[in-house]
């Protein structure tokens, strides 16, 4: 009996995971058959010439690449604000804090975590709102407060799986340097830490893809649809996320419609290229920390 049981757990582990890999498939490849046709300069520079609109000589108006650089840009900035506030407060938790503390920071991070992202987006909407009436009328929805907001809407993320990577940790592994003569410190530096790296790399990856998809935080703080480059941290700007959910609302025709499948793909292929950026600094990271020893 235990045996069948066994037999049948296996059995729907690799349909579940049959059936996510086919709708992963699916999905991809619907979108490359819908939008694959729009991919080229066109869809990106438009009628602009393509070193022009690269070195920032020239606006482009009728292409995709204000709102690829506007949405880069978001990640990065996200990202950024998030992973030292994240790991800091993922080791704190880990490392650090007490029983009584860990449970009640578990807690508010668990309904951090929770929280709908238009939920976020409204935070930093009246964040905006009261910069410009106390602070300075010159403050308004930009780049620089949606990546403060999405950095609040990931910081969950970062957190627990730095937590996670540090407490998973084998024993011997957190009891070798201080035995060897090794302070705090420079254990959780140059031991663990880059033993738990690959679990933080996971948290940061799940928060690029969380960053590129979100439209309820940024249609709130800052995003337009024509807007060009961000020329500051404090201008408005365009991201991919809100270019296809305002095409697909309000296309005029089917050309228009597949210049948004051709934008989704094209958010794919950024989250693509930041996925194998945090997947090389995963790889090579390690080694470099031990060779400073």
């Amino acid at each position: 009996m235990g045996r069948l049981v066994e037999r049948i757990i296996v059995l729907f582990s690799w349909l579940s995971g049959a059936i996510l890999l086919s709708v992963i498939c699916a999905v991809t490849g619907y979108l490359c058959f819908k939008g694959l046709k729009t991919i080229g300069p066109a869809l990106i520079f438009g009628s602009t010439d393509p070193m022009s609109a690269l070195l920032l000589r020239q606006r482009v108006f009728d292409g995709l690449f204000p709102a690829m650089a506007g949405t880069l840009l978001l990640v990065l900035m996200s990202v950024g604000w998030a992973i030292p506030l994240g790991t800091a407060a993922g080791i704190y938790l880990a490392e650090y804090a007490g029983v009584k503390t860990k449970k009640i920071f578990d807690l508010l991070f668990d309904l951090l975590a929770g929280l709908p992202s238009i939920v976020i987006g409204l935070f930093g909407f009246s964040l905006t709102l009261f910069l410009n009436r106390h602070v300075s009328k010159e403050l308004h929805p930009c780049l620089l407060l949606s990546s403060i907001a999405l950095a609040f809407l990931i910081l969950p993320y970062i957190i627990r799986t730095t937590q996670i990577a540090l407490e998973n940790l084998p024993m011997h592994n957190r009891l070798t340097g201080l035995a060897m003569g090794a302070t705090r410190m420079q254990n959780l530096v140059h031991v663990l830490l880059p033993q738990a790296l690959a679990g933080m790399v996971s948290g940061i990856l799940l928060a690029i893809g969380r960053c590129a998809e979100d439209t309820a935080v940024i249609m709130l703080t800052g995003v337009v649809a024509s807007a060009g480059v961000p020329r500051s941290v404090l201008s408005h700007y365009e991201a991919l996320p809100f270019y296809i959910f305002y095409i697909s609302s309000q296309y005029a025709n089917q050309q228009e419609l597949a210049t948004g499948y051709g934008a989704a793909i094209l958010l794919l292929f950024i989250c693509l290229l930041l996925f194998g950026l945090a997947f090389v600094i995963k790889k090579n990271l390690p080694c470099q920390v031990f060779s400073q020893r």
